[in-house]
């Protein structure tokens, strides 16, 4: 599928398919599997001017879609949160969805407080996706929410797709595509390891309490 493959998603459909990606990443809840780190990276790469590959982006264009996607994408979130309420995550585990990642998201808020937890899960996919509306359900401030999404949404969007834009500037990206983009997504992985190597480590622990 294409809009799982990041170089052939901004290939197919260019700046404005990478908006719309990262709107849907962050702004819907079946969005959190689609590939926002990866394509922000690739795009900033594509945009460099020594990248010769199939298709060239203009970097000032891509910073203004993507972090205009990326704030947008999360407001939409978080009104819908406020509006749907508890009921949005009253339902049974799925195959795209699972309860674990809405505690999680519930105790990102709980550990490091509103501002914190907004802005460091930018940067953990799958939580970036639902933190929005669980900030929504817990009637967070909207006008703290804009002001942290704001920031957030700049830093994410826009710092990452500035250090593939480095990266491309530095390196021939036609021939590391592949590693690099694997990179990415093991890189934008880890947080997320780690966080089941401490479930499992808590659940194993109260097991052996009990």
């Amino acid at each position: 599928m294409s809009f799982l493959n990041p170089g052939q998603l901004i290939s197919d459909y260019g700046t404005w398919g990478l908006a719309v990606v990262i709107f849907a990443e962050t702004g819907l809840l079946i969005g959190f599997f689609l590939p926002g780190d990866s394509l922000l990276f690739l795009a900033g790469a594509y945009s460099a001017g020594s990248a010769t590959a199939r298709v060239h982006l203009n970097l000032g264009l891509v910073l203004v879609a993507v972090i205009v996607a990326a704030i947008l994408g999360s407001q939409s979130g978080y009104l819908i949160g406020r509006r749907a309420g508890p009921a949005l995550f009253n339902r049974p585990d799925s195959r795209f969805f699972r309860q674990a990642n809405v505690t999680r998201a519930h105790e990102l808020l709980e550990q490091y407080g509103t501002g914190k937890a907004l802005l460091i899960s930018r940067f953990v996919p799958v939580v970036r996706t639902l933190i929005n509306p669980v900030a929504g359900v817990l009637a967070i401030p909207a006008r703290t929410f804009t002001a942290l999404n704001l920031i957030g949404g700049v830093l994410w969007a826009g710092g990452v797709t500035l250090l593939g834009y480095f990266l491309g500037s530095a390196i021939n990206i036609d021939h590391y595509i592949l590693p690099i983009t694997a990179g990415v997504i093991i890189l934008s992985a880890i947080p997320l390891v780690l966080e089941y190597r401490k479930q499992r480590s808590m659940g194993g622990a109260s097991n052996r309490e009990n």
